[in-house]
C-alpha cells in the first residue's frame, strides 16, 4: 500500500475496477491478517487540489479508518457482483453496436448496475415494434457466441477512427495518450475501460422491457439479463 489517508487507500496493485464509464467500482475486501476492510468503492484524484486525497491517482474506499501506509495487503473482489458488472456491459456494448451497425445512431447517455443498464439513443422517436426488434438482433448477437478481446492504440490511432468514439459528445480526456479498445469479434470496436466477459454467449439473454423519450432527439432503451 501507497498511502493512507482517513478511510481511502492508494494501493501498488489491485484487482478493482475503481469505476468509470456508467460501470460502478468494484466492491470487496482487503485483508492485514486478521484485520478486514471492506472496500465500499472507488475514487480517480486526477490533481492534489482535494484535501481529502493528496495525491493524483486510484483511491479505493474503505469501510472505516484505513491501516497505516506500507502495509502489505490482500485482496478479494466480490465475484458474483464484479461478472454480473461484466455480463452487463457487454451486453451494453451488443446493443450500441446493433444500433450503430443497423440505424446508425449515437449514444447520448449510458449507466448501468449488476443484471441491469439503460442507453440513450440519438433517435428522433421509438416504438415497441421497433424495440421488440432490436431485442431480438441483440440476442442474435449474444448466440453468436463472439470472442471478445482488449487492445491498446496510441490516441493518434484512435482519433483517425471516428467509429471507436460512439458517444454524441467524446469522453475521452485530452490528457489520455494511450487508448484502451474493448472488440467484439465481427461486431463491434469502442473506445472503454471497463470489465467485460470472453465471450458474448456468457451475456445471457438480453430483455429490453421498456423504452422512453428523454428528449427531441434522446430515446432511452432499458436493459435487463436473465440467464447466463
Amino acid at each position: 500500500m501507497l498511502r493512507a489517508e482517513g478511510t481511502a487507500v492508494q494501493l501498488e496493485g489491485s484487482a478493482l475496477f475503481p469505476g468509470g464509464g456508467g460501470q460502478p467500482a468494484d466492491r470487496g475486501t482487503l485483508r492485514d491478517g486478521d484485520a478486514v476492510w471492506q472496500v465500499t468503492g472507488a475514487k480517480l484524484a486526477r490533481d492534489d487540489a482535494d484535501p481529502a486525497f493528496p495525491a493524483a491517482g486510484v483511491w479505493t474506499l474503505l469501510d472505516r479508518a484505513a491501516p497505516a501506509a506500507g502495509s502489505d495487503l490482500e485482496g478479494e473482489v466480490e465475484w458474483e457482483r464484479r461478472y454480473q458488472l461484466m455480463r452487463t456491459h457487454t451486453a451494453l456494448h451488443i446493443l450500441c453496436a446493433v444500433v450503430w451497425r443497423d440505424y446508425r445512431a449515437k449514444v447520448t447517455g449510458a449507466n448501468m448496475e449488476p443484471l441491469r443498464g439503460r442507453m440513450d439513443f440519438e433517435f428522433d422517436a421509438l416504438s415497441g415494434e421497433f424495440v421488440a426488434e432490436l431485442e431480438e438482433k441483440v440476442n442474435a448477437e449474444v448466440a453468436a457466441a463472439r470472442p471478445t478481446r482488449v487492445d491498446f492504440l496510441t490516441r493518434a490511432e484512435a482519433d483517425q477512427d471516428p467509429e471507436l468514439i460512439r458517444n454524441k459528445v467524446s469522453l475521452l480526456p485530452p490528457s489520455i495518450t494511450v487508448v484502451r479498445v474493448v472488440g467484439i469479434d465481427g461486431l463491434d470496436l469502442q473506445a472503454d475501460g471497463g470489465t467485460h466477459v470472453a465471450n458474448t454467449r456468457e451475456v445471457g439473454r438480453i430483455a429490453l422491457p421498456s423504452y422512453k423519450s428523454k428528449g427531441k432527439i434522446n430515446k432511452r432503451v432499458e436493459l435487463m439479463l436473465t440467464g447466463g
